[in-house]
């Protein structure tokens, strides 16, 4: 049986608490039982993301991973989005058991994009690989749109928040862009996590997207993920204002998309992952100045990519939060 790396299955009991050691000890039957229907023998070191383990495993057709999740809303859409794929863009996938959240997956190299030193080479790469996965939204897919309602009201709960500091007219720009954006989305599949670290050199093609979330929506969406991801390499550079919208510049290119779309998008992710971050911190700091670094960047990235100051137009047909305006602060 396998051994479960003893950093995942802390970080899993910390987020997920009982229910998430209850999984843990199950994990490795769970592993022994799919290694041996689906004819593999393991083949290397167990590895693990944020929510799974990824087994090396080698079968008749060759080199393959394993990777079983725990069973969370956010990963049921995984083998879908690769479904709908089939190996354009992405790793391919062999088999899935939903009710496991385990997949047989196409083996790529472990080498990500983000080691890769040449800031337009990476977001050229991510962009153009975007374009490639931008294909028609298979049924059942989440919607994006979906969220739009959710997203608005989050907004006017954060901005009346004391402690933020962002701006009326980057607040502004955020709540238009889920008017005006959001709620008239394409059905399109997005990838949902398109950073740096989810693609992954391979064989078959020199780049390979890895665990995506499945939506259906508007490919420019994925540009704020990508975004927010460069925030270490950011923080570094003198002149933030030119190296951002070079970032925006270069992945609306590669991706063959609207640059303004892209723009607002990512002013909507900055100013969420401000909020998110000074309640829950960040994946790289939970807490303490580090954390703080990341909100202040942030909050200063939204202010840059924020819109001209504009008024929030009220949105047509009856609903009571048209026209809402977000609080004094």
């Amino acid at each position: 049986m396998i051994r479960v790396p003893e950093g995942f299955a802390w970080s899993t009991v910390q987020r997920e608490g009982r229910p998430g050691a209850v999984w843990l000890d199950r994990l490795p039957g769970i592993v022994e039982e799919l290694t041996g229907a689906w004819g593999c023998v393991q083949d290397g070191e167990v590895m693990h993301g944020g929510v799974g383990v990824i087994v090396p495993v080698r079968r008749a057709g060759g080199a393959a991973v394993l990777k079983v999740s725990f069973p969370h809303p956010g990963n049921v859409h995984e083998p879908d989005a690769f479904t709908a794929w089939a190996g354009r863009g992405a790793v391919l996938l062999h088999e899935r058991d939903d009710e496991r959240f385990a997949m047989l997956l196409e083996r790529a190299r472990p080498a990500t994009l983000a080691q890769v030193g040449d800031g337009d080479e990476l977001v050229t790469v991510a962009g153009r690989l975007g374009r490639r996965l931008a294909v028609a939204a298979p049924p059942g897919l989440p919607r994006l749109c979906e969220q739009a309602d959710a997203w608005e009201e989050r907004l006017f709960r954060d901005a009346a928040e004391p402690a933020h500091g962002l701006s009326r007219r980057a607040l502004d720009a955020a709540v238009a862009t889920v008017r005006e954006l959001g709620r008239a989305q394409p059905d399109t599949l997005v990838h949902g996590d398109l950073h740096a670290r989810n693609i992954l050199r391979a064989d078959r093609e020199p780049w390979l997207a890895v665990d995506p979330k499945g939506y259906a929506g508007d490919p420019a969406y994925d540009a704020g993920t990508l975004l927010k991801s460069r925030a270490p390499a950011l923080l570094a550079v003198d002149d933030l204002s030119r190296s951002v919208h070079r970032i925006l510049d270069v992945f609306a290119e590669a991706a063959e998309l609207d640059r303004e779309r892209v723009r607002r998008w990512c002013q909507l992710h900055a100013v969420q992952a401000a909020f998110w971050g000074r309640r829950h911190g960040f994946r790289t700091a939970r807490t303490g100045p580090r954390r703080d670094a990341l909100t202040r960047f942030a909050e200063h990235l939204a202010e840059l990519l924020a819109d001209a100051r504009r008024a929030i137009r009220p949105r047509s047909g009856h609903d009571p939060a048209a026209g809402r305006r977000l609080p004094k602060y």
